[in-house]
């Protein structure tokens, strides 16, 4: 999709940044631009040497972004590497990243061409049975990735030196940020500060029940999920990483309800507490969603009313509890 983040490059730019990768000898026989992302750019590059590979550059320090977006490259090429070195994960090798913008004016990585196509484009393509094998496998990475632990709570990109011991404290200032963001980009939302606040307080001790920070890619939809017959081969866009909730991830979300990942993924979440971690997360992510309409100026109007939306009917569910509303 076209977004106001993306930084287009040119030709002697992406010569710049090859060569200050791979070598002064290296050159680019053929490009194109990669158009399934939503934020950073990507190119598909085929070098001299009979390589191929990827290429993402993150939005110029020009671009107003989300607070949570800040520094997030540099997050994605730090989880990537941990998984990596993990070994249990397939991601991509990461072969350099530069955040000097000494040669281009904004951070970028080069990392290993992934083969295979996104789960969310050829998922109608497999059988029943095949979408469920994969939606199992998709489980049991699901809980591996989940099974690494960290010693702190919060995103990547926070500062390990803030003074965060909990995940309620880590949590709650995301949504403050989230909401600061949303009042400066003169966002309209369902309801003012305060009513979501006042709602809000009804649902974050539920966040005292988690105590160990666990490793959490947020974003694993099925775009970021590679197959090739019928196998996952690779899980990509790792820059949203953060240590918290393993309720935080996506397959976990009111969008999707596949039993197979449940059985891949070993475990069933039903306790009161758990079932209101998954409120507050939902309509987290349904607030970033349209809210991210306005940071990265999407053009896309049915996009854009579909995001409003999906956030009037989560803040419907969100502010009633056991059938009464939350007054």
């Amino acid at each position: 999709m076209e977004s106001f983040t993306k930084v287009k490059l040119d030709d002697s730019q992406l010569r710049a940044a090859v060569q200050a990768a791979f070598g002064e000898g290296c050159a680019v026989l053929s490009y194109t631009e990669l158009t399934g992302g939503f934020f950073n750019t990507a190119y598909n590059l085929e070098l001299n040497d009979g390589k191929q590979v990827i290429l993402k550059v993150a939005p110029s320090d020009e671009t107003r972004t989300l607070s949570y977006e800040n520094n997030i490259m540099a997050a994605e090429v730090e989880a990537l590497r941990l998984v990596a070195a993990d070994g249990r994960i397939p991601v991509p090798a990461v072969y350099s990243f530069d955040d000097s913008r000494s040669v281009l004016p904004c951070p970028y990585f080069f990392m290993e061409k992934v083969y295979g196509q996104p789960y969310s484009e050829v998922k109608e393509s497999y059988s029943p049975a095949e979408q469920a094998e994969i939606e199992r496998e998709l489980g049991r990475y699901q809980r591996q990735i989940n099974g690494i632990t960290g010693t702190r709570f919060g995103l990547f990109t926070q500062d390990a030196g803030e003074d965060v011991r909990t995940w309620r404290e880590s949590f709650t200032g995301m949504l403050r940020t989230l909401l600061e963001d949303a009042r400066e980009l003169g966002v309209i939302l369902p309801a003012e500060d305060e009513v979501i606040w006042k709602v809000l307080e009804h649902y974050l001790p539920a966040l005292d029940e988690v105590t160990e920070p666990r490793l959490i890619h947020w974003d694993l939809w099925n775009g970021n999920l590679f197959v090739q017959d019928g196998k996952i081969v690779s899980v990509i866009d790792w820059e949203r990483a953060l240590w918290g909730d393993v309720l935080m991830e996506y397959y976990f979300r009111h969008f999707e309800h596949s039993a197979p990942f449940y059985e891949g993924y070993g475990q069933t979440f039903g306790s009161p507490g758990e079932r209101l971690r998954i409120k507050l997360y939902d309509f987290y992510l349904d607030l970033i969603m349209r809210i991210e309409c306005d940071s990265r100026r999407y053009k896309d109007g049915n996009h854009i009313r579909w995001a409003a939306d999906n956030l009037a009917e989560s803040w419907k569910s969100f502010r009633t509890l056991d059938g009464s509303p939350i007054t």
